[in-house]
C-alpha cells in the first residue's frame, strides 16, 4: 500500500453522521482515516452509513483501542492537534506527505493531555470571529485537510 498524503485522526468521534462525511472525503482524496476508541456509535450505524452513501468501502479506515496503541502502530513523524485551544493558524504550517491531522470529539474538542502529548507536533486552529464557538468536525477537517492536500499538490 502507499503512503498516504494526509492521514486523518478522529480521537472518540461521537456523531455518526460527521464520521460519514469524513469517510467519503477521505475515499475521494485518498487520504486515510484513523479512529481511536472508544467510538460512541457502532460503525455500521444507519446515520453513518447514509453519510458516508456508498463510499466506506473506498475508504483507508483503521480503528484502534485507545491513543496510546494509536501512537505505538502508527509512530506519525508530524502530528498536528486541532483544536480551537489554541492561536496558531494552520494555514500557517508548512504541510509535508505523510502528515497527521487529529481532531476531538464534538462535544468536548481534543483533552488538554492529548493536545500537549509529546507527539503531537504542535496545536493548530481554523480562525473564527471572535465568541465563535466551533465549526462543525467534519467541515473543520475538510478545511485543514484540503489546505495539506493543496500544499503537497494534490498528491
Amino acid at each position: 500500500m502507499s503512503q498516504s498524503p494526509i492521514n486523518i485522526v478522529l480521537y472518540e468521534p461521537e456523531i455518526p453522521p460527521n464520521t460519514g462525511n469524513i469517510i467519503r472525503l477521505c475515499a475521494n482524496s485518498g487520504m486515510q482515516l484513523h479512529l481511536i476508541e472508544p467510538i460512541a456509535f457502532d460503525l455500521d450505524d444507519k446515520k453513518l452509513r447514509r453519510a458516508g452513501l456508498d463510499y466506506h468501502e473506498f475508504a483507508d479506515l483503521k480503528v484502534y483501542a485507545n491513543y496510546p496503541e494509536f501512537i505505538q502502530q502508527t509512530k506519525p513523524q508530524r502530528m498536528y492537534a486541532c483544536t480551537t485551544k489554541t492561536t496558531l493558524s494552520y494555514s500557517e504550517i508548512k504541510f509535508k506527505a505523510g502528515d497527521y491531522l487529529l481532531f476531538g470529539p464534538e462535544t468536548r474538542g481534543l483533552p488538554k493531555e492529548i493536545r500537549h502529548d509529546k507527539e503531537a507536533t504542535t496545536a493548530i486552529t481554523i480562525p473564527m470571529k471572535s465568541n465563535s464557538r466551533s465549526i462543525n468536525l467534519s467541515n473543520a477537517v475538510a478545511i485543514i485537510a484540503f489546505e495539506a492536500w493543496r500544499q503537497i499538490g494534490f498528491k
